[in-house]
């Protein structure tokens, strides 16, 4: 492999090209630091004469007054065969000079393309300017110089096709710093960047995730994986490992020309956990589909103590599905009949956007009256009809200043008929009623959605937040029917119904051993936030769901007795803890902020 200082293979040849009789002399040795002076042996004669490329030249072309004798032993023929080598070169470096595109300046000189070169350019700031009348701020500052490097930056984005938002990282602007501290530097090439110092920065990364994988003894981990397809539609499967500590990506898998079935996806786990080590791991996380289920129940049946979880968020995104989008298969009518109207509002609006986007000129109208951007959501993308009504709410003002507006009146040359349709439709007030009615009910499931979203633990919370977040919706619902919580609302049964279903489906009892293990749940504040709350203790469904996954974890009668007895608050620990509780407290008294403040002691 060259070295990284090496030039390029036209860099090269265009430097050779400038100097082409070296090829003619030996270089034996260079003279100082600077400059272009070195020591050469002639090729023809052998005799040994110092200088730059300048002496070279004359000696070998027996050009007089150059401060050096010329060669004796140059024949005619060889003065035609180096004249034709000159000459050839003349012509390459032409053709190179052809090639450079000449930078911009300040004071939009014209170059002479043909000469022009990047080199040049450093000097050739203002040609029409004279040396001396540099001013002594442009001078200082290196104005010239700054101005070419710029240009020279910029022109790598445009050539490259790299984004502007690559100039906001944070590593762009530190390189460059890091560069201006070595001159002469040349930065890697090709190859080094794919191989050596790619290897070196995975070697670096792999030392600053030892502290993360260190906490897996004591914390465990957990395993997420998720499938997807790059760019070039191939598709693979990444593996994440989440902890307390932090995630950290483990691996991708290309899963190009496999079939994706339970046993593939299985080995994958099982092979994941045998790396990472099978006492470390708590659960592995996967999605809804079939293939992942059962994948998960054969990892469940080779390590006891390991338990699939599916996603609450991709579960919460079903739900949403099963509301907003509901089936039209005949064992869903009860579905479809309270909930078909929302899937008519979406469509609504999906038909208005679709109309206004695929029309450049509708789509200036638009952009005209709408600061914002309608949405393409994605399908695959979380809760899309909900972002999609999101948005629809938020630009109401401008959709209907845009089909009121002259320009949608005059504009003749399209669908009349589907744009009275669209004016109608926006200009329907029950439309919007709609859509906050969606929109309001659905945002206690979206608002758990995003909290779940996250790489931040909160597998203890789930349980809780899943009653909360039914409760809430009932609360809505009820209150635009203007029923009372006694009375029965068959709109209301019908959403409980499939949310209830899908947590059915996702839960595990990990959710409840995390719920019953949370202090937030025995505390008097969380009781007073609902008459009807009792600590997970109390909770006869919680304890039930606990000791199955005690029973997971801890397979004989005498081992579960042994660990009850471990964690068992003896005498001696509860006399300790009142004795700190109650001197904390009277500790505390000296505080200003115990009577007072939201930080008082309750």
């Amino acid at each position: 492999m060259s070295s990284n200082s090496e030039p390029s293979s036209d860099q090269q040849n265009n430097q050779d090209d400038n100097a082409p009789l070296w090829r003619f002399v030996t270089k034996e040795a260079k003279l100082g630091k600077g400059g272009g002076n070195i020591t050469f042996q002639c090729n023809f004669c052998r005799q040994i004469y110092k200088g730059s490329y300048y002496r070279v030249k004359a000696h070998l072309l027996k050009i007089k007054g150059a401060g050096v004798a010329s060669c004796t032993k140059v024949t005619n023929e060889n003065l035609v065969e180096m004249r034709r080598v000159m000459e050839e070169a003349e012509q390459r470096v032409k053709q190179y000079n052809l090639k450079q595109v000449p930078l911009p300046t300040s004071s939009n000189a014209k170059f002479n393309f043909e000469n022009s070169s990047s080199s040049a350019s450093v000097s050739a700031i203002d040609p029409k300017r004279r040396k001396g009348s540099i001013g002594s701020i442009e001078k200082a500052f290196n104005m010239g110089a700054r101005e070419i490097a710029d240009s020279e930056i910029a022109r790598m984005f445009y050539t490259g096709g790299l984004s502007f938002h690559f100039a906001r990282n944070p590593y762009y602007a530190r390189a460059f710093k890091t560069v201006s501290q070595l001159p002469g530097y040349v930065p890697p090439g090709y190859n080094a960047l794919r191989t050596t110092l790619l290897q070196k920065e995975k070697s670096n990364i792999e030392n600053l995730l030892e502290p993360i994988k260190k906490t897996w003894n004591e914390k465990g981990v957990s395993i997420c994986s998720d499938g997807w397809s790059d760019a070039q539609r191939r598709p693979l499967i990444n593996i994440m490992a989440v902890s307390e500590s932090g995630p950290m990506f483990f691996k991708a898998i290309n899963c190009e020309g496999e079939t994706k079935d339970k046993h593939f996806i299985a080995d994958l786990l099982i092979n994941t956990i045998q790396e990472i080590g099978p006492q470390k791991v708590v659960q592995v996380i996967t999605d809804n589909a079939a293939a992942c289920k059962a994948a998960g129940h054969i990892v469940e049946a080779k390590f006891r103590h390991i338990f699939w979880t599916p996603c609450v968020v991709h579960t919460l995104n079903l739900a949403l599905k099963n509301i907003c989008a509901p089936s039209t298969h005949p064992r869903y009518d009860d579905v479809m009949e309270q909930c078909g109207w929302i899937s008519r509002v979406s469509s609504d609006a999906s038909f208005i956007k679709n109309f206004i986007m695929n029309h450049a000129m509708r789509l200036s109208m638009y952009n005209n009256h709408c600061k914002l951007k309608l949405l393409s959501v994605a399908d695959t993308r979380f809760a899309s009809t909900i972002v999609m009504l999101k948005r629809f709410k938020t630009i109401k003002r401008g959709l209907e200043q845009l089909v009121i507006s002259e320009e949608w009146e005059m504009y003749k040359e399209d669908d009349v008929v589907k744009a009275k349709e669209v004016k109608d439709k926006i200009l329907n007030e029950d439309f919007w009623m709609d859509v906050d009615y969606i929109l309001s009910f659905t945002a206690p499931m979206y608002e758990m959605l995003r909290l779940a979203d996250t790489d931040k633990p909160c597998l203890h919370n789930i349980y809780e937040w899943w009653d909360s977040m039914i409760e809430k919706v009932k609360e809505v619902i009820y209150k635009k029917e203007h029923k009372s919580f006694t009375e029965n609302s068959r709109f209301f049964d019908i959403v409980n119904g499939i949310l209830v279903e899908r947590w059915t489906k996702s839960h595990t009892h990990l959710h409840s051993l995390a719920h019953s293990l949370n202090p937030r749940y025995y505390s008097q504040q969380w009781f007073d936030e609902s008459h009807d709350r009792v600590p997970p203790h109390r909770d006869m469904d919680v304890v039930r769901e606990r000791k199955k996954c005690f029973e997971r974890y801890f397979s004989s009668e005498v081992e579960r007795r042994r660990v009850n007895e471990e964690n068992k608050l003896t005498p001696q620990r509860a006399e300790d803890l009142v004795y700190v509780h109650n001197n904390l407290r009277l500790l505390s008294r000296r505080s200003p902020n115990y009577n007072e403040g939201e930080s008082k002691i309750l």
